[in-house]
């Protein structure tokens, strides 16, 4: 079975995607697309990669999401919704699946589509789209399953976006006895199979996309997007901390004991606003060749 995620948690975590994602990269890709583009966003959650790229397209736009639960595609329609009409702009609903956002520069047409990502390429709609965009999935996905995405988008010479794929540099302030140990059993577990036909990337997943669209004539773009928590983030310092833990968790048990005493500190530090956190990402954005 592939990972799923609580929508409560991608909410949580969406400013802080924001602030991290690159924007000359998302510049980049806004230059590269003609003028009404066509979106396929993998695993788009509750969309929150919509509503951060369509302002950098900043005109007419379409967007495809595309997730294995229904449920977060219900309510990313619903958040889409809701932040449009907040910001003043029109929504209007020309069909069940179909969401329509009147920007001040154009309308942003949105449908949402549920698909097992375990099953890619083979059940995307590639021949229909101008650009493949993701979040935080490839370093979910095996080697094997970015080459297959790869020779479908070269396929149909598509750009092929990623963003925020970790590196393997998290920082956790201040250093902590029981740091090392966390650290080693988080990046087991981000290697374990997590339904993708394969060893999962995890800090590799950046270095395998370079190298399978590289090799498909792609240039290939890397820029730095690190989450960056500060000290008056608790709920999300508690977020990472637990998250870190419980995955190393899966991988000591025999530690058990020292990373819940870890967790339990890092928590207390959390309500105290003296915890900071840095989680290294990187993004990544793969043009075909002219």
């Amino acid at each position: 079975m592939a990972e799923s995620f609580d929508g409560d948690w991608l909410d949580l975590r969406e400013p802080f995607d924001a602030r991290a994602r690159n924007p000359a990269l998302a510049m980049r890709l806004a230059e590269s697309l003609p003028a009404r583009p066509r979106i396929l966003d993998l695993g788009a959650g509750t969309g929150s990669l919509l509503r951060w790229l369509g302002h950098f397209i900043g005109r007419a736009q379409a967007w495809t999401l595309v997730d294995a639960d229904a449920g977060l595609i219900e309510r990313a329609f619903d958040t889409i919704a809701d932040r449009a009409s907040a910001a003043g702009w029109g929504v209007t609903w020309p069909g069940k699946r179909t969401l329509l956002v009147h920007s001040p520069r154009g309308a942003w047409r949105v449908e949402g589509l549920v698909a097992d990502l375990r099953e890619a390429p083979d059940n995307l709609p590639l021949h229909n789209v101008d650009a493949v965009v993701n979040t935080a999935l490839c370093d979910l996905v095996s080697e094997d399953w970015i080459g297959e995405i790869a020779d479908a988008c070269a396929e149909h010479r598509l750009p092929f976006y990623a963003a925020l794929n970790v590196t393997g540099r998290e920082r956790f302030t201040p250093p902590q006895r029981g740091d090392a140990l966390v650290a080693r059993g988080f990046a087991r577990d981000q290697a374990r199979d997590k339904g993708f036909s394969g060893i999962a990337l995890g800090a590799k997943a950046p270095a395998a996309i370079e190298a399978a669209f590289g090799t498909r004539g792609y240039e290939v773009l890397r820029a730095p997007s690190d989450w960056v928590v500060p000290r008056t983030a608790p709920a999300m310092a508690v977020a990472l901390s637990d998250g870190h833990a419980e995955a190393a968790m899966r991988q000591e048990r025999r530690e058990a004991r020292r990373i819940t005493r870890w967790m339990l500190d890092r928590a207390g530090q959390a309500r105290d606003l003296r915890l900071s956190v840095r989680v290294g990402h990187a993004d990544m954005l793969c043009l075909p060749p002219r």
